[in-house]
């Protein structure tokens, strides 16, 4: 069991530090839009650590490294996620599983501008309907118990 994790996280690690791109032109626009997001997460997290570090104040061994620190960490922290964000979406497992994910949304059948306006009217309508039925049984429920005298 030790030696076959051992040998997973390698593979992992290999793959990982790896240049090329798997499988370029199957699922682009998955994978364009998994690696978006991922870059995004990280520039706001290195964004919320860049303002975090401008807001503190550093203890006196580390002054002189404060403008390193302040800017040079979160700057690190964006370009390890700009290159994990390629990176994870060309590893061959998440890879293959983003191809799947496009392959199945393209045979989704969507609906047309009016149905989804009349299936999105008929659920508003259900909620509102369902709101108020409840509405009712609290105020006769309540009404029931005050008039048997048991105080809510």
């Amino acid at each position: 069991m030790s030696k076959q994790k051992t040998a997973t996280t390698g593979m992992f690690l290999q793959e990982l530090f790896q240049f090329g791109l798997y499988k370029r032109t199957q699922g682009r626009l998955t994978r364009q839009v998994t690696c978006g997001v991922i870059w995004v997460t990280f520039a706001l997290a290195a964004w919320r650590l860049w303002d975090f570090l401008n807001g503190t104040t550093l203890p006196s061994s580390l002054r002189a490294a404060e403008p390193f620190i302040e800017a040079g960490v979160p700057a690190l922290l964006l370009g390890i996620g700009l290159w994990l964000g390629v990176r994870l979406v060309n590893l061959p497992r998440f890879a293959d599983f983003l191809i799947a994910v496009e392959a199945e949304m393209n045979k989704v059948s969507w609906p047309s501008r009016p149905e989804l306006i009349r299936s999105s009217l008929v659920v508003i309508f259900v909620i509102f309907a369902m709101a108020f039925v409840l509405f009712a049984f609290d105020v006769i429920w309540q009404f029931v118990f005050n008039w048997i005298g048991v105080r809510t």
